[in-house]
């Protein structure tokens, strides 16, 4: 039991990041899914993925600062932080949209799946698209943005 605590402390930042990064995520499919069952594909690979991206943004943003980096700034220094982070996650957004609008839009139209599949095509390349992002944003986070003094 010592051995695994030791380990948990040893990795804790990187377990944190894939535990809460996994929650957001989630939440970041969720949305995505219930704006694709409300409103359409259409909407959720266009406004409804940009607007899924600004919740999940704020909600990796407070479980970043507050159980992953532990970040203690305060004032302008979190404000600072917080400017970086949202940069940073505007750039992913950015890498997200290009990456579902050529999969969904471009690549969609001459795949016998995706033709068949609309909705679960595009599901499928938001999924494609939250790996590279999730790799993106850790990168960002931990180099950039919560880098330990």
């Amino acid at each position: 039991m010592q051995k695994i605590k030791e380990l948990i402390k040893k990795y804790y930042e990187g377990l944190a990041y894939l535990f809460f990064g996994g929650l957001a995520t989630l939440l970041n499919l969720v949305v995505f899914a219930v704006f694709q069952a409300a409103l359409g594909t259409d909407f959720a690979t266009g406004i409804g993925n940009i607007l899924d991206n600004v919740i999940c943004i704020l909600f990796a943003y407070w479980t970043n600062r507050t159980f992953v980096f532990k970040s203690q700034n305060t004032g302008k220094a979190a404000w600072a932080e917080f400017g970086q982070f949202v940069s940073c996650r505007i750039a992913t957004m950015v890498m997200d949209q290009v990456i579902i609008w050529a999969g969904v839009s471009l690549l969609g139209p001459h795949v016998g799946f995706a033709v068949a599949n609309t909705k679960l095509w595009a599901m499928g390349v938001k999924l494609f698209s939250q790996v590279i992002v999730i790799l993106s944003n850790y990168v960002f986070s931990k180099v950039l943005i919560f880098k330990k003094k």
